[in-house]
C-alpha cells in the first residue's frame, strides 16, 4: 500500500504559537510603556503655562519700557525748557546789571538801595500829606481788582447785598438761638453783625467816586437800607446819602431766615443792571421761591435752594462773595467759591479782625 503523501500547511500549530507569543509580547510592552506618554503630556502642559507667563512678562516689560522712554522724553523736554528759562533769566539779570552799572560792585549796590529808600520815604511823605498813609489797599492789581483782597472793586453800578438773617448774630447755633431772644440793642451790637457793617463801610469807601451804588439787606424779604430807593441807583459822590445808607444799615436788626432767591431776584429788577455785586453772608440759604414744608432744612435742601437762587442772577455780572464764619454749614464755602469763579468775581472769607 502506498504511503499517503503528507500535506504541508503554512499555518501550522507551531507557527500560530509563535505569532501568539509575539503578539502577547507586543501587548505586554504596550501595557508597560502606557504611562510614559501621559507624563510627557503633563510636563508639556506645565512648560506651556510657564512659557505663557514668560511671554506675558515680556509683553509687560516692553510696555513699561515704552512708558519709561516717553517719560524720559518728557523729562528731557522739561529740562531743556528749564535750562532755556534759566538762561533767559540770567541774561535778563546781567542786562539789568549792565543797565544799572552795578556789575558786582557792593558799594554800587548799597548806593542804589539807599537811593530806592530815599524815593520810598519821599513817596510816603507825599501820601501822608494827602491823608492816605494808612491806605495799604489803594494799589489796584489786575485791572480794577483790589490788590490784597482780590475783590473786584470797579464798576459804575455796584450792588451790595447784606445777609440780615438771625444767623448773622453769632458764629455758633447756640449763641444765635440765645441772642435772637434778646432785645434789639443787643442784636445790633452783636460782634458778627458789627463786622458786616464795617465791611460795608470799607466797601463804600473803595467805590469809584463817579459811580453808583445800592445797598440791600435780605432775610425773609429783600429791601433797600434807604426806604423808597428800591430799584434806583444812588450816587457815590453824594457823601451825605452814603452816610444815611450806612446809618440805615446800623439801625437794621438781624432776624428770620435767609432767602437768597429774593435777593438775586431784586438784583435783576434794576432798569440798568448792576455791573458788580458784593454778597455778604454766612451760609447757604434756608428759604427759596416757595414756602418751606417743614421746620428744618437739610444740608442737601440748602444746596438745592442755592442752585435755585443762582439761576435768577443777572447774566454776566461778577459776584464777589464775602463769607463770614458759621458752624454747621460745611458746604457753603465750596458753593460760594464756585459762584465767584463762574461769575468771574471773587471769594473772600476774612479773618475776624478784617477790615
Amino acid at each position: 500500500m502506498a504511503r499517503e503523501k503528507r500535506r504541508i500547511s503554512t499555518f501550522s500549530l507551531s507557527f500560530l504559537d509563535i505569532m501568539a507569543c509575539g503578539f502577547g509580547a507586543v501587548t505586554l510592552l504596550f501595557l508597560i510603556l502606557k504611562h510614559e506618554p501621559t507624563s510627557a503630556i503633563e510636563g508639556s502642559s506645565a512648560e506651556q503655562a510657564e512659557a505663557r507667563l514668560l511671554a506675558e512678562d515680556i509683553r509687560v516689560g516692553k510696555r513699561d519700557r515704552v512708558e519709561l522712554k516717553n517719560t524720559l522724553a518728557v523729562l528731557d523736554e522739561q529740562i531743556r525748557q528749564a535750562q532755556g528759562q534759566s538762561r533767559r533769566v540770567l541774561d535778563d539779570l546781567n542786562e539789568r546789571r549792565r543797565e544799572l552799572g552795578i556789575q558786582d560792585d557792593p558799594e554800587k549796590r548799597v548806593a542804589l538801595l539807599r537811593e530806592q529808600v530815599t524815593k520810598l520815604e519821599a513817596e510816603t511823605a507825599r501820601l501822608r500829606k494827602e491823608g492816605r498813609a494808612d491806605d495799604t489797599r489803594a494799589f489796584l492789581g489786575d485791572g480794577d481788582r483790589q490788590y490784597l483782597t482780590g475783590l473786584k472793586l470797579g464798576g459804575q453800578r455796584a450792588l451790595i447785598l447784606v445777609d440780615g438773617s438771625a444767623s448773622m448774630l453769632a458764629e455758633t447755633i447756640v449763641n444765635v438761638v440765645r441772642r435772637r431772644n434778646m432785645d434789639d440793642t443787643v442784636k445790633r451790637n452783636a460782634e458778627k453783625w458789627r463786622r458786616a457793617i464795617r465791611t460795608v463801610e470799607w466797601l463804600a469807601a473803595q467805590l469809584p467816586r463817579q459811580g453808583s451804588y445800592q445797598i440791600y439787606t435780605f432775610n425773609t424779604e429783600t429791601r433797600a437800607v434807604l426806604p423808597g430807593t428800591e430799584g434806583r441807583w444812588l450816587d457815590v459822590s453824594d457823601s451825605a446819602g452814603l452816610d444815611r445808607a450806612v446809618r440805615g444799615l446800623q439801625a437794621f436788626v438781624p432776624a428770620g431766615g435767609t432767602n437768597l432767591y429774593r435777593a438775586f431776584t431784586a438784583a435783576d429788577q434794576f432798569s440798568l443792571k448792576p455791573d458788580n455785586v458784593f454778597l455778604l453772608t454766612d451760609g447757604l440759604p434756608t428759604l427759596g421761591k416757595s414756602a418751606p414744608r417743614g421746620s428744618t432744612v437739610s444740608g442737601k435742601k440748602r444746596g438745592d435752594l442755592f442752585r435755585e437762587a443762582s439761576k435768577v442772577l443777572p447774566k454776566g455780572v461778577p459776584v464777589n462773595v464775602i463769607l463770614f464764619p458759621m458752624e454747621g454749614d460745611p458746604g457753603a464755602a465750596a458753593a460760594y467759591w464756585q459762584l465767584g469763579l463762574a461769575s468771574r468775581g471773587s471769594f473772600l472769607s476774612p479773618s475776624r479782625d478784617w477790615p
